[in-house]
């Protein structure tokens, strides 16, 4: 049978059973089973430790178009920044481009001095030590980074 979710208008197929006693003169559910389809059932996509690390090179790379625009959509829709430069915390798309349009002024390029990466399923962890060189300036700023990556449609 298929459902339709009646939030979002999502339609999941399942396979169900149900197994009837006839109990005081009528047919009553005695017991009811139902499940997703397995093609209906998320499948980890998988990547490697060498992928998440380039996926920091993606995003360095979007700092390189000093586009705010640009460096935002590299976040996932539930997105948050907790800024390298700033002590206030950005955790939605507007917010995100509202840092970058500042912090791209200083022509930023970021490189991973040392880093720990993790891998689950359909999420990946990179954390570790990064040093910006501002590239307006030629100042240098290190600092922790934290970057957990999701796989989104």
């Amino acid at each position: 049978y298929e459902f339709t979710m009646g939030a979002t208008g999502k339609k999941v197929k399942g396979r169900y059973t149900f197994v009837y006693v006839y109990e005081d003169g009528e047919w009553k559910i005695n017991h009811h089973h139902s499940s997703v389809m397995p093609e209906g059932i998320v499948t980890a996509e998988p990547i490697t430790e060498t992928e998440v690390r380039s996926l920091f090179n993606l995003w360095n790379d979007a700092l390189a178009t000093k586009d705010p625009e640009k460096v935002a959509q590299r976040y996932s829709k539930a997105g948050v920044l907790l800024p390298t430069v700033s002590d206030v915390p950005r955790t939605d798309y507007p917010g995100i481009v509202d840092y970058f349009t500042n912090f791209l002024k200083l022509e930023p390029q970021g490189e991973i001095e040392s880093g720990n990466i993790i891998v689950g399923t359909n999420w990946a962890q990179d954390a570790g030590i990064y040093e910006f060189t501002m590239g307006a300036t030629g100042a240098k700023v290190k600092g922790r980074y934290t970057f957990v990556y999701v796989f989104e449609d």
